[in-house]
């Protein structure tokens, strides 16, 4: 298993659906406070958490779709905390797609770094745990929008985005979407 490989696997699929969708939409997204997009990564990572407890979908989009949205979301939110909420709204489809490999390089070397550190103790963690993680992580960036981003001891807006999409990427690993590419 070679976790880089398989990491990039799963971000290729997440890019070239968010490419896709700027160029059908463009990038109506940046409308949108940081608020709002943290609460979009709730509202998925809340129904990834409903579908493992009930295991039946209703509208047709499983767990894995969830997962590729939380990633997504993350890629930009993290734009947003970069350009700010009041920049230009309409960015180019070959901008966008500079800065999401951008912000997944510096996510990847991110998650490197903490991968050598815990010997990749994710690859023996349940999926529900790893939902259960983007959730946390979720309260812990509501707090932090609702102290208007000041922290005494703990990591920022953008760690928490990185952390979450680094989860969302181990769910993917996991659950096969790298090798199913």
């Amino acid at each position: 298993m070679n976790t880089t490989q398989e990491y990039n696997t799963v971000i290729e699929h997440c890019q070239d659906l968010f490419i896709k969708k700027t160029k059908d939409y463009g990038t109506a997204w940046r409308i949108m406070r940081l608020p709002s997009i943290t609460d979009q990564i709730y509202i998925k990572a809340q129904r990834i958490r409903t579908l493992e407890v009930k295991k039946v979908s209703k509208v047709g989009e499983g767990i894995l779709e969830e997962y590729v949205g939380i990633i997504n979301y993350c890629i930009m939110g993290m734009i947003q905390l970069e350009l700010g909420e009041d920049g230009e709204e309409n960015l180019s489809p070959e901008f966008v797609n500079e800065k999401y490999t951008e912000k997944v390089n510096e996510t990847r070397d991110l998650m490197l770094a903490k991968n050598h550190d815990y010997g990749e103790a994710w690859r023996d963690m349940r999926i529900s745990s790893l939902t259960d993680l983007i959730l946390m992580k979720i309260h812990r960036v509501k707090q932090i929008e609702d102290n208007n981003g000041a922290t005494i001891a703990s990591e920022g807006i953008h760690a928490n985005y990185q952390d979450m999409l680094n989860y969302a990427v181990f769910a993917l690993i996991k659950m096969g979407l790298a090798q199913s590419n």
